[in-house]
């Protein structure tokens, strides 16, 4: 699949089959979130793939009943929890070197994103999900002081198709120079 095709085609998905994501496929896709830049090449971001049920339930529990992913946290395959060592990315010598702090939130993201489009790449779905308990996540797989889950996936096959949803104009958010008024 062509990267640009990859990009447009990629969606939300929260319906998932209950087939198996073959061990190839994702070590291809955790290669591809490794090769995710990061500050200083700090390598922040860490990935825990969970394919036992009980975790995965854990995770899932760790959602409030809310979030429309909560479904697909039960149906897929495999769950991945994006996590961050903290205090590593956007610091220098143990002290933040901007306003924004700890930047491993960009860092995983980052991950993330990468991760979510080779899945896509390969016929498999994603979303992104940012609404959850991370303490409660980080427990479920048994984070390490100073490392915390910051985003969750349901991994595996769609079950059904997704709409295309709009997109703004990018006169509606590309600037040129600075931001003009009105």
């Amino acid at each position: 699949m062509e990267l640009y095709q990859a990009i447009a085609g990629r969606r939300s998905v929260r319906r998932y089959t209950d087939q198996p994501v073959p061990r190839e496929v994702l070590e291809r896709l955790l290669t591809a979130a490794q090769w995710a830049p990061s500050w200083a090449h700090t390598q922040a971001p860490e990935v825990v793939v969970v394919d036992d049920a009980q975790i995965r339930d854990a995770l899932r529990a760790s959602l409030p009943e809310t979030n429309p992913a909560n479904r697909a946290m039960g149906e897929a395959p495999l769950v991945v929890a994006f996590s961050a060592r903290l205090g590593r990315a956007g610091f220098k010598k143990g002290e933040p070197t901007t306003i924004r702090g700890d930047w491993m939130m960009f860092d995983v993201a980052l991950a993330m994103q990468n991760f979510m489009l080779a899945a896509h790449a390969e016929g498999l779905a994603t979303v992104c999900i940012g609404m959850f308990d991370a303490e409660a996540a980080s427990r479920a797989v048994g984070a390490p002081e100073g490392t915390t889950v910051v985003a969750l996936t349901p991994l595996g096959y769609p079950a059904a198709e997704t709409k295309v949803p709009p997109r703004k104009d990018p006169a509606q958010f590309v600037h040129w120079n600075h931001y003009a008024e009105g």
